[in-house]
């Protein structure tokens, strides 16, 4: 069935001498896996390797046989185009580490148009703001809402966290409940939007532990969830 569709680039991937698999979060069908033959080679084809690093955004049209095999792309278009993400360190080093949190986070392959939104419009943002030294925090608090973690945000008065079960509450009943400015930091984030988190005036060390410590809530409620590989170059750089 030939698709037309948005899409988010995931990850890319060289496969043989020539070939590329492209992962794509895709807004009509979830998760897509694509051939792209001879893409490494060819100078004359449609496709071209440069549009398909981490999180650019695409309009796509493919044919989806949906056999849980690889699919492929007839035609794809950068839209809208970058313009810091691929040239600024600091913001590609941003992309390279929420692409493999979306990796390890995205498990279900099908269609969430909420979740699809949600990234096209923060992408975008990412792009476009000069205010991004917080930005993967953010991004990490928010992006529970879509995979199915979200604190629950009732009783967000109570002065513990229960990373194990998601809840504010009065006391500490496990070793996985904390009170510090990590708890701080979380109650604030979940009422900022993306624009207003640079306000949380942060050094190298508070963004260090609030970063390890929502990797940890993501491990304890994602089956199989692996800290980034880039990590260490995040935390170098922010």
């Amino acid at each position: 069935m030939l698709i037309n569709t948005r899409a988010i680039v995931i990850q890319s991937i060289r496969y043989s001498e020539a070939d590329l698999i492209v992962k794509c979060f895709t807004e009509s069908s979830g998760l897509k896996s694509y051939l792209c033959r001879n893409i490494l080679k060819s100078k004359k084809g449609k496709l071209k390797a440069s549009m398909f690093q981490v999180l650019t955004q695409l309009d796509l049209v493919a044919n989806h046989k949906d056999k849980g095999t690889l699919e492929n792309i007839r035609e794809a278009k950068v839209n809208p185009p970058y313009q810091e993400i691929p040239v600024d360190v600091y913001k590609s080093s941003i992309a390279l580490f929420l692409a493999e949190v979306l990796r390890n986070s995205i498990q279900e392959e099908e269609k969430n148009e909420a979740l699809f939104q949600f990234l096209e419009q923060s992408f975008s943002s990412l792009d476009q703001t000069t205010h991004f030294a917080n930005f993967h925090l953010w991004f990490l608090v928010k992006l529970t809402q879509y995979v199915g973690f979200y604190p629950n945000t009732s009783t967000l008065e109570a002065p513990y966290f229960n990373l194990l079960d998601g809840d504010f509450q009065l006391s500490e009943t496990n070793k996985y409940c904390i009170s510090n400015s990590n708890t701080y930091l979380l109650k604030q984030f979940l009422q900022l939007p993306a624009s207003e988190s640079f306000q949380l005036k942060l050094n190298k060390t508070q963004r260090k532990n609030f970063l390890e410590m929502m990797l940890l809530y993501y491990e304890l409620h994602l089956q199989g969830f692996r800290k980034p590989k880039s990590l260490d170059i995040l935390q170098q750089i922010f």
